[in-house]
């Protein structure tokens, strides 16, 4: 994704399965070892980086299908793969062609009212540069990782509202998994009525996660506000007003698309830290404890946004 701020290592000790609790009775469940388990096998070196178009992509994408499979998340019209093709321009002008695959399920709302939600994270990185492993823990492994906690929490919570989750390919080499899905959104997909995106969650020495979109979106501000009274991180609004220039997240991962197109979004994530596209950006270096809080409250902000939903997209 975008720049961004961190450093630290942390021992990880965990029980088989974790249920956070929020004060306000409000619980986010999901299973710590699986979190785990995602961000570390998603960033080891034999997934190559999992720059979009190589091997080490699609291993990457066979995790998630078979961890899809075994969690039996429903896919979305059938099946959880779509593919897509783009070109980009090179550096030196030339054209490359790539193909793509965006991984799509859904969770079935108890009253929707025809509304979906999308929550998203890339799966993608950079692969390999100068023989080197971008392994892409934090960036975005991470929000993989946070994607698929709240999946396991609304399995447990029936959401209000359809929930779309959308693992997108190629957001590295200018969101085009996010493009691609709202050029042709899926008719399975329903209603999209907001996003929720998740991109870098695992790293912030200051114990602060930022949520982007209120400056967009006014009537997000009394629902981050609710979430951030009860947050087990220092949750932020901000960067999302122009005038911050290059600090101005509004376009820089998967939930610009979704802006775009008039969609309303919410962006959780860290600010720059030195790991940020650097081969240091591995497992071992991650946070966990922080990486567990920063799970907690996205999964509590993702509650809060299917709770208010009519009365922040009226």
């Amino acid at each position: 994704m975008k720049s961004r701020f961190m450093k630290t290592t942390s021992v990880l000790t965990f029980a088989a399965a974790l249920s956070l609790s929020a004060q306000a009775g409000e619980k986010a469940e999901f299973s710590k070892e699986n979190a785990v388990e995602v961000i570390k096998t998603l960033s080891a070196d034999d997934m190559q980086g999992r720059g979009t178009g190589t091997e080490g992509n699609a291993k990457a994408r066979a995790y998630l299908v078979d961890k899809l499979k075994a969690m039996k998340l429903e896919p979305l019209g059938g099946t959880y793969e779509y593919p897509f093709d783009f070109t980009v321009k090179r550096r030196n002008g030339d054209e490359l062609s790539l193909s793509a695959v965006n991984l799509l399920f859904r969770i079935k709302g108890s009253d929707s009212g025809g509304k979906s939600i999308v929550i998203s994270a890339h799966y993608d990185h950079v692969g390999v540069r100068g023989g080197e492993i971008f392994n892409g823990a934090d960036d975005n492994a991470s929000g993989v990782a946070g994607l698929l906690a709240a999946a396991e929490h609304f399995q447990k919570h029936a959401p209000k509202h359809d929930v779309i989750f959308a693992l997108f390919d190629a957001e590295e080499v200018g969101l085009q998994g996010a493009r691609a899905f709202v050029k042709e959104i899926p008719e399975a997909a329903g209603d999209v009525a907001f996003n929720i995106n998740f991109d870098m969650l695992s790293r912030s020495d200051k114990n602060e996660l930022y949520a982007a979109g209120a400056y967009h979106t006014a009537a997000l501000k009394p629902v981050i506000e609710k979430v951030a009274a009860n947050a087990p991180v220092k949750l932020l609004m901000g960067h999302d007003d122009p005038k911050l220039g290059s600090n101005d997240w509004t376009l820089q991962s998967d939930h610009g698309p979704f802006h775009r197109e008039g969609i309303p979004f919410l962006y959780f994530g860290v600010e720059d830290h030195p790991h940020y596209h650097r081969p240091s950006d591995d497992f071992e270096t991650v946070p966990i404890d922080f990486f567990m809080r920063s799970i907690e409250t996205v999964v509590m902000a993702a509650e809060a946004i299917d709770d208010d939903l009519g009365q922040i997209t009226k």
